[in-house]
């Protein structure tokens, strides 16, 4: 490879890693300006366009995002990630930005939140969902709150919408546990629209719980949940191992989480306007 070729591949690689190190801290205005540099020298860079969507779409300029997205079909029309969030945007309507979120407390979570010990955290579907319009503005990695309402346990967005409930078998636990004092973060797993998942992670156990899981295995089928890297990476946008990257393992077997990807996608969302 000639040496001018080189130079131009590692400056496409750094840029690219400082783009998704950005969007992972939350920092997405500067994400904007990193994958605007990234297209300006690369301009069919699927990625980046992917990305520029995403950062458009959390600072809430939903015209943008869908321009990016668009871009990226021009490029690449059976692409699951701008064909997805495309459809997302289909729901969605143009609005001010939101508040823009502290780099400290970034909206998304980090891949390191959903490695945890045995029986500490657990992945659990959600019930009773909100409407799709509600669904759409939340995407794998964002953090959610969750809310004891008498026997259900609710799941909200960081701005306080109602998402949906906690299945059962899951909740009654965890409702006690907390109601001992224990404390928990969550955080979304997958969300399609039809269908959501979430992990629960223990952050504080309270000494009268002690030796209490709040995931127990069941037999030889350990919890052990586990969301690598790549999954977040590639709803960022980073596509390049997305043969690999859609699975998660959960008692030691193998998952899809994000669902969404495997989805039929409805062709009419694409191009959509409002």
């Amino acid at each position: 490879m000639p040496i001018e070729q080189e130079k131009l591949a590692r400056l496409r690689e750094q840029l690219r890693e400082q783009a998704i190190s950005l969007a992972m801290e939350g920092r997405w205005r500067e994400a904007v300006a990193v994958n605007r540099d990234i297209i300006g020298s690369f301009p069919k860079d699927v990625e980046a366009y992917n990305r520029l969507g995403r950062a458009h779409l959390e600072l809430g300029e939903f015209l943008q995002a869908r321009d990016a997205y668009q871009r990226t079909i021009e490029l690449d029309r059976y692409n699951t990630i701008a064909r997805k969030n495309l459809q997302r945007l289909s729901y969605l309507k143009e609005t001010a930005a939101p508040q823009s979120v502290s780099p400290a407390e970034p909206g998304t979570v980090a891949p390191r939140h959903f490695i945890e010990e045995i029986g500490k955290a657990g992945v659990v579907s959600l019930l009773d969902l909100a409407p799709k319009e509600t669904l759409a503005g939340v995407v794998a990695g964002d953090k959610v709150q969750l809310r004891v309402d008498g026997p259900n346990l609710v799941v909200e967005s960081a701005s306080g919408s109602y998402l949906g409930k906690v299945e059962p078998r899951h909740a009654q636990r965890l409702i006690r546990l907390m109601a001992g004092g224990n404390q928990y973060a969550a955080a979304v797993v997958s969300s399609d629209g039809a269908a959501m998942t979430v992990i629960i992670r223990e952050v504080y156990q309270h000494p009268s719980q002690a030796g209490k899981l709040s995931f127990p295995s069941k037999g030889l089928d350990e919890v052990r949940p586990y969301v690598s890297d790549k999954v977040l990476r590639q709803e960022l946008g980073y596509e390049e191992e997305a043969g690999e990257s859609g699975y998660t393992i959960i008692g030691g077997e193998e998952v899809e989480v994000l669902a969404e990807e495997g989805e039929d996608i409805d062709e009419d969302a694409i191009g959509s306007e409002d």
